[in-house]
Order: C-alpha cells, then sequence, then structure tokens
C-alpha cells in the first residue's frame, strides 16, 4: 500500500469545500468579444457584457450564451442563426401570451425554457391536444412533425425561450416584435387555415 503524506494538495482546501472552478461570464477577457459579424468568437456587443445583438448570423459559425440571449430578447420571435438545415430562434411571450395553436408537416422543433413558466399541449388533432405538460426554467420540449402545438405563459413574467426547427421554418432574418407582427407575416401561409 502506497502512503500519500498530502492527499489535498491545495493549502487551503479541506473536506467541506471543493475547489472548483467557477466560470464568471461578466469577467471573460475583451479578447472573446465580437463586433464584427464576419468574426468568429462569442457574440456581445462593446459597450457591455451579456447583451446579444438581435440578428440572424447564419450561417456562419457563431458561440453564443443562449441562456443570456433568452432572457435579453424582448420580441415575440426573432432568428439568430439559420443554416441550410437548422434555425434558431429566440421568443419572449408576455404574461398571459401563447405561441398559438400550430403545426409544422415537415419540421422537427426543439424548444428550451430559460425563464418563466407556462403549460405546453400537444396532439395529433387540432381539436385533440391530449399531451399537456406544465412547463418553467430549463425544461425542454420536442416536437415531432406534424404535431398541433401550443406554448401558453401561466406565469407572472415573460416567458423566455429558444426554438430549434430542422429544416428551417422562418424566412432568414425574421423578427416578429410581436405576436401581431407574426400572424400578419404567415397570412395565407398557415396550412390549417
Amino acid at each position: 500500500m502506497y502512503y500519500v503524506p498530502y492527499i489535498h494538495p491545495y493549502e487551503y482546501q479541506n473536506l467541506y469545500y471543493v475547489n472548483v472552478p467557477m466560470y464568471n461570464h461578466l469577467r471573460n477577457p475583451d479578447y472573446w468579444r465580437v463586433n464584427n459579424a464576419n468574426q468568429l468568437g462569442f457574440l456581445q456587443t462593446s459597450n457591455g457584457r451579456n447583451h446579444t445583438e438581435a440578428k440572424d448570423y447564419g450561417p456562419k459559425p457563431l458561440v453564443v450564451n443562449i441562456n443570456e440571449a433568452s432572457k435579453q430578447n424582448t420580441t415575440y420571435r426573432t432568428a439568430i442563426w439559420t443554416g441550410k438545415h437548422l434555425q434558431v430562434t429566440l421568443m419572449s411571450l408576455k404574461v398571459g401570451e401563447d405561441i398559438g395553436l400550430e403545426i409544422h408537416p415537415n419540421v422537427d422543433q426543439f424548444l428550451r425554457i430559460e425563464q418563466g413558466q407556462g403549460v405546453v399541449q400537444m396532439g395529433n388533432r387540432q381539436d385533440n391536444l391530449n399531451f399537456v405538460r406544465n412547463v418553467h426554467d430549463d425544461f425542454a420540449i420536442m416536437i415531432p412533425a406534424g404535431t398541433w402545438h401550443n406554448v401558453t405563459n401561466t406565469g407572472n413574467i415573460p416567458l423566455k425561450l429558444y426554438s430549434i426547427y430542422a429544416p428551417p421554418n422562418h424566412p432568414f432574418g425574421t423578427v416578429h416584435v410581436t405576436k401581431a407582427d407574426a400572424l400578419a407575416s404567415e397570412e395565407g401561409h398557415r396550412i390549417w387555415q
């Protein structure tokens, strides 16, 4: 058996505390900042950390703190990355607001709640949404193509989430400030009308 005279190599470490790296996005070095969409790196503005400029960066490579970007978003829907096979959008639902009952026949969708709480409804028919779940921070929602679905904000703060569509579902650069803007731009494109 080996004798290890000093098991804990750090002078001030004790058995009740664990020394782990603590990453703080507020202290990122300035060279991680990207001010030009043509460069690669972390997406932040020059005047303040933790602020993501809301625009579509696809199909160029992008690294972003999706949690912070989702929480900062104040628009109903903003595409932040549109590629050939995938699209990422940020969404913010006001208190009591919903996405609206919809179906994507050929698009799988992934939603992740970053802030707030709500209820998800899904089903094979528009009049039979028999899959109902309460969701809140850190919940992920997978919606298979051809499934009717809706998400409603049931909390008392805006529901912040991001959505991944495969393949893309909205035109490059889509920004819908309000739900009314989204409905107006999609008028005539909805298959259930």
